[in-house]
């Protein structure tokens, strides 16, 4: 019993928070690079040019005007163009992660880096740099897991083509993954397509400069095309490729027993459900039609779409947990908290982060077992993970035990979903294996890595790696394949 022989541990990264490299090797601008630092209180913003030239800023999240594009000031901290610079440390970095034991490594592939503008216009440099990556991971027998887009799009793209928004991008995207398919063949056969497809839907993540509902769903119907022709275009490449889509996913309980919360929270769930329906099942889902007609949302579709959807199923569902949520059909009369990518309900019985992130154990086992009831098909739980305020000691030293209590209790509960559900579950890559810059609120005092980076949230430290508490912990756990889960 417990996990497989063959189940994959690891660790998760992204380009856009971990590389750095802003400009180097014949890298072009992405949309993160004009993405301001924040905090738990004070939000990232968009620097842009007007078409009239002003330099203007606005939450990252919110909409651009009309010809505006995006913009790097010269004197302003941007925290994606250094992250924690696996640009230069990746030799480093990936012996510290075979001395963890990692099978497996989870990042992603800069767009911008391979394609400078997006479009068919190849950066030798770039694809060199990531072969190297893969072959070092491969001397170490850690296998890559790359995610194709990671949270941003060539600036060109959007400042172009209004990303996303324009079916051209299709087109650009695809060539983008036949030239990593053809080039990595071999060497990368674990794939996923778009991270926290749920999530993406602004200038930030798909390069649209207007979120209203039309725009948006315009924009996911293209990214769920390009997903199934790159999922059909990798497995005709290599039939070795394994692709699967990737989710956050935050399941909702009902505040109450009241019918109506109960409806409420079916509501919430089914909004993520949403996207796995369509990589998985191959069509929209009827409640989603629904949802268009209602709102008159046309979705300009060519006559091929719906058989592309069917052909392009994924093969298993990568996904993220972090947290849970509840659901009230009086939301003005409940306590709002933290959350990844939004605002999550006060649940009672759970305790919080530092960042107000629901601790939830429990909740992963429920996700394991919703999604593997629901879509029968091979699960991965590509990130998870606990921010924090981490001290370093006066001889240098990070005790977090909290991270440790934090991964022993999920680490169990996928366990029991394993053991006791039946739940086929691939594999487990912690987010932040070594510290990066936190995606939602650009800073790097939320620290989620077993290894410590010195860094702080205005760009100074040496960048020097030190193990924590938790790097030990974990190679234990992996040494063990999940058995020893003890604090010692």
């Amino acid at each position: 019993m417990g996990f497989p022989e063959n189940f994959l541990w690891g660790g998760a990264t992204a380009a856009n928070q971990y590389e750095g490299g802003y400009l180097s090797g014949g890298k072009g601008l992405s949309t993160l690079d004009a993405i301001t630092g924040g905090s738990k209180d004070h939000p990232r913003m968009i620097t842009y040019r007007t078409k009239e030239g002003q330099i203007e800023r606005v939450n990252r999240d919110a909409s651009l005007p009309e010809g505006a594009t995006g913009f790097v000031e010269a004197d302003q901290y941007y925290p994606s163009h250094v992250a924690t610079d696996f640009y230069h440390h990746w030799q480093e970095d990936i012996a510290l992660f075979a001395e963890m034991g990692f099978k497996c490594f989870r990042m992603s592939i800069s767009w911008a880096r391979i394609c400078p503008k997006g479009n068919e216009e190849i950066n030798e440099e770039g694809l060199v740099f990531y072969e190297r990556i893969f072959d070092e991971l491969l001397k170490y027998g850690i296998q890559p897991v790359v995610t194709i887009n990671h949270f941003d799009i060539p600036m060109y793209l959007a400042d172009h083509y209004d990303g996303w928004s324009d079916r051209a991008v299709i087109d650009y995207f695809l060539f983008f993954c036949e030239t990593i398919f053809k080039r990595y063949k071999g060497k990368v056969t674990h794939w996923m397509t778009f991270n926290e497809i749920n999530f993406l839907r602004s200038w930030t993540q798909i390069g649209i400069h207007q979120n209203d509902p039309q725009t948006l769903w315009q924009a996911r119907h293209h990214l769920f095309v390009a997903s199934a022709k790159a999922v059909v275009l990798g497995h005709e490449t290599d039939p070795n490729n394994q692709i699967g889509m990737m989710i956050a996913y935050i399941p909702s309980y009902p505040m109450t027993a009241n019918p109506e919360d109960v409806l409420a929270a079916l509501q919430f769930n089914r909004q993520q459900e949403t996207f796995i329906d369509v990589q998985v099942k191959g069509q929209y889902p009827a409640h989603l039609l629904k949802y268009f007609e209602r709102e008159q949302i046309e979705i300009q579709q060519e006559a091929e779409d719906a058989n592309w959807l069917k052909k392009g199923c994924v093969d298993y569902i990568g996904f993220s947990y972090y947290m849970s949520t509840a659901a009230s059909a009086n939301p003005e009369q409940v306590k709002y908290v933290g959350g990844n990518q939004q605002p999550a309900v006060k649940n009672p019985y759970l305790e919080e982060s530092d960042w107000g992130w629901a601790v939830d154990p429990l909740g992963l086992r429920i996700s394991l077992c919703q999604l593997y009831d629901r879509y029968q098909v091979p699960l991965f739980i590509v990130e998870n993970g606990f921010g924090a305020l981490d001290q370093v000691t006066a001889e240098g030293e990070i005790h977090d035990d909290y991270r440790i209590d934090y991964f022993q209790k999920h680490i169990q509960a996928m366990k029991d979903a394993v053991e006791l559900d039946g739940v086929d579950l691939m594999g487990y890559t912690p987010w932040g294996c070594i510290d990066l810059v936190s995606a939602g609120t650009g800073e790097m005092k939320k620290r989620y890595g077993f290894i410590y980076v010195d860094l702080d949230d205005e760009g100074h430290g040496s960048l020097a790696r030190s193990r924590k508490k938790s790097f030990h912990w974990y190679q234990q756990v992996i040494q063990s394949n999940g058995e020893d889960l003890a604090n010692k």
